[in-house]
């Protein structure tokens, strides 16, 4: 077997190909080269691990460029689209609103967004540089460029963090300090010299690591009791793309062993899997179907296909130059290089007798001379060893960042705890308190800003007060205090305050390197309820919600239950409470097993008076739904016979409309009845929906192109705009409006897109 690219290396082919490659290639003069077997598995002596020098020269060993440059290429072209995706080109004025007051979240205060104007230049820059990576033309430059306004965008906003954005930022920051643009780059045909030059293994290295790490340590962090009990991503169950699964299981083992358990199983083995020859096929396939159905389970850009390009880095560095060497000849002007003869680079280390232990093919190679060690090799492989470690110790620093942690560690972004928790809000409160004159008010949570993460962070809710205290004063509070109370529940959990809603957030104290004084604790010892909340739920008609509360001693929560809400009662589970109904100014003390009915429409509290948590439930029914759904059903049915011709009853003036067809808008606007409206409305959408959920492959693909289209066609018109802005001045303003209308135009069907009060009426909508 041929040798590998050190640990982090991983070729592909057949025995059968590397043995007729040697037969052909080897110089007949040549000893063969006898392998161990651990050269044979890793691509790497016992030997070249026994001393400095050895693993200086491993790690520089002259290695293949063509699997990287075809990685760059690739990496380039999915950041060129992100761009315009997920980092916001297409609504860029929509997401940082000039001129408006709004609070912000970056990671160091000190940092705000340009003008709008020039934030589009930002972006302008950093899509040039995606596309610089991508053809690999002026290729230092370009990453320059494209890491630069790619960081500053992720430090602007800590809301918007995710693994894959910080992911991307690695990558692109890895590609900068590589040789990328030595294989299919215009860079390249500038000049000949590092055409097709050989790269040392440390840039492959490097990335495979990077992408083990976002593997195993995913899968590390599954090891946490929720996943491995099926309560971090129990709803995935419901979604169609297992419904093959739910032929032969029932949803509840699917959600435990197929969502949860594969899963777990996939992040740990995938990386190992990627890295043997033998099993490597196995892991395209797993790791391919995993990737395309969380492009389709959740919304998170780019980072599916850019998951996918990272796949073939494992293989054989070589494999771009055997898969298009099967193409005509005609295309080779266009294709990437497919000559076994490489080119000597500076940047690797040659022996004194040039053989064919590399991880190319013998004889595929060009005779190099003995090379000396210099400084830079001796740095590639320091920066390679220190970049490998601190990208295992990141993931458990939180030790030393603990002001970040809350109920789980860290700003979520570089943990690679994908998924792991999920968290439902149930209740938020902001109230503030004039510091003159002791007014108390309330504001609507979310108010001055447009991201709702800051409720599961300290750190962000800590900005966002500061923030309000410095907006308040505007609407004539003064010296304004700042309570929240957030209820959050993570894991199908008691929906429980997260944050001491006693503590004026404007001046607690929040060090990066302390503890949080005001998180308040997660009740982590009432967690085995979760299996009597499935109890409870499964024992309820579909009209019924309930909702499952646990507090703190000492602590009340006060509600009001909407007027739609008809029937809601309280029911304790744990503890003892007072329950206040304002109106009436009654208490009423309830322990465990008691249950109380309040009042719709009315103001009740709910106290903690034993010494452990409470916990109760609220149970409730919309009646307002129920009701509504009850006449659409029976103008369902009277619509039905309408068209049947059963119904021999003339109809009033407000039932008319039902006869016509479902997709006459007219009869829909024409409607006197607001329910027959409405019914109308949501039978016409309903219809659209299915249309939707059951169109071919070629539509949904039309469908997703001319979305991308239009979306992409917004960001450079709005660009050009804002260039056009700053290169000779605002233009009218009626010019402007119409140049931003054109910009913002649609396709001809957005009207009829599907918002999601739909989504949610049909049932489950692609997440």
């Amino acid at each position: 077997m041929e040798a590998r690219d050190a640990t982090a290396g991983a070729f592909v082919g057949t025995d059968k190909e590397k043995k007729s490659a040697k037969k052909d290639a080897a110089p007949k003069a040549a000893k063969p080269h006898t392998k161990s077997r651990m050269e044979e598995i890793f691509g790497f002596r016992k030997e070249d691990l026994s001393s400095w020098e050895n693993l200086v020269a491993l790690l520089n060993r002259p290695t293949d460029p063509a699997s990287l440059g075809i990685f760059r290429c690739m990496f380039g072209l999915v950041m060129a689209i992100d761009v315009t995706q997920e980092r916001g080109l297409s609504h860029l004025d929509y997401k940082y609103l000039d001129g408006a007051p709004v609070c912000r979240f970056p990671l160091f205060n000190f940092l705000e967004p340009l003008p709008l104007d020039w934030m589009y230049v930002v972006y302008l820059v950093m899509f040039l540089g995606a596309l610089g990576i991508m053809l690999g033309c002026f290729y230092r430059l370009s990453c320059l460029m494209f890491i630069s306004t790619y960081w500053y965008i992720f430090f602007l906003d800590k809301t918007a963090w995710n693994n894959h954005s910080y992911l991307y930022g690695l990558i692109g920051s890895l590609l900068a300090i590589m040789d990328g643009n030595r294989y299919w780059s215009l860079d390249g045909l500038r000049k000949p010299s590092i055409r097709n030059a050989h790269v040392p293994l440390w840039n492959y290295t490097l990335l495979r690591t990077q992408i083990f790490i976002v593997y195993f340590i995913a899968g590390v962090k599954k090891l946490d009791a929720d996943w491995v009990e099926g309560y971090s991503m129990s709803y995935l169950a419901h979604h169609w793309l297992f419904d093959p699964f739910k032929v032969i299981l029932p949803v509840e083992l699917v959600s435990l062993l197929v969502v949860h358990g594969g899963g777990l199983i996939l992040d740990l083995t995938a990386g190992y899997l990627l890295f043997f020859d033998a099993t490597r096929p196995v892991a395209f396939f797993f790791v391919s179907y995993f990737h395309c159905m969380n492009s389709q389970l959740f919304s998170i850009g780019m980072f599916s296909y850019t998951m996918l390009a990272t796949s073939p880095l494992f293989c054989y560095a070589d494999w771009p130059r055997r898969f298009f060497a099967r193409f005509p000849s005609l295309l080779s002007g266009v294709l990437p290089l497919t000559t076994e003869e490489i080119q000597p680079s500076a940047s690797c280390l040659y022996p004194e007798i040039h053989s064919n232990s590399s991880n190319e093919r013998p004889g595929t190679q060009n005779p190099a001379k003995a090379s000396k060690m210099r400084f830079k090799h001796k740095l590639g492989a320091v920066f390679t060893i220190l970049y490998i470690a601190e990208q295992f110790f990141l993931p458990y620093s939180h030790f030393i960042t603990q002001g970040y942690n809350n109920w789980t560690n860290g700003l979520y972004g570089y943990s690679w705890d994908m998924m792991v928790h999920s968290r439902s809000h149930q209740h938020v409160k902001i109230t503030y308190k004039d510091g003159k004159t002791g007014e108390i008010g309330y504001l609507n949570p979310g108010v001055f800003t447009q991201s709702r993460r800051w409720k599961d962070h300290g750190d962000m809710l800590k900005q966002y007060a500061t923030c309000l205290s410095g907006l308040l004063p505007r609407y004539n509070i003064s010296h304004p205090e700042i309570y929240f109370d957030i209820w959050v529940s993570i894991n199908e959990r008691f929906q429980q305050r997260i944050f001491d809603p006693r503590v004026d957030i404007v001046t607690a104290e929040w060090s990066p390197f302390k503890p949080n004084p005001w998180l308040m604790p997660l009740l982590v010892d009432l967690s085995p309820w979760r299996t009597k909340f499935q109890e409870i739920e499964g024992s309820l008609d579909n009209q019924t919600e309930i909702v499952f509360i646990a507090d703190f001693t000492g602590l009340h929560l006060e509600n009001f239950v909407s007027e739609d809400l008809g029937n809601t009662s309280i029911h304790v589970l744990q503890g003892q409470v007072n329950v206040e109904i304002v109106e009436e100014k009654k208490n009423h003390t309830l322990q465990p097993g008691d249950q109380i009915k309040v009042p719709a429409g009315a103001y009740h509290k709910v106290y903690t008076i034993s010494e452990s948590p409470s916990c109760y439930m609220y149970v409730y029914v919309n009646t307002t739904e129920a009701a509504l759904l009850q006449n659409f059903t029976k103008l369902q049915e009277l619509q039905e016979r309408i068209r049947n011709g059963t119904e021999t009853e003339p109809l009033p003036p407000e039932l008319q409309p039902l006869m016509a067809a479902d997709d006459d808008r007219e009869a829909e606007v024409n409607a006197t009845d607001p329910v027959v409206q409405l019914f109308l409305k949501r039978q016409r959408r309903m219809k659209e929906v299915k249309k939707r959920r059951e169109a071919g492959v070629l539509e949904r693909l039309d469908r997703f192109a001319v979305k991308k289209y239009y979306a992409i066609r917004r960001g450079f018109l709005m660009t050009a705009i804002a260039i056009r802005n700053l290169a000779v001045g605002l233009p009218p303003v009626e010019q402007l409006r119409s140049e931003v209308a054109f910009a913002n135009m649609k396709e001809p069907e957005a009207e009829a897109e599907t918002d999601e009060t739909l989504k949610r009426e049909v049932g489950h909508a692609e997440l």
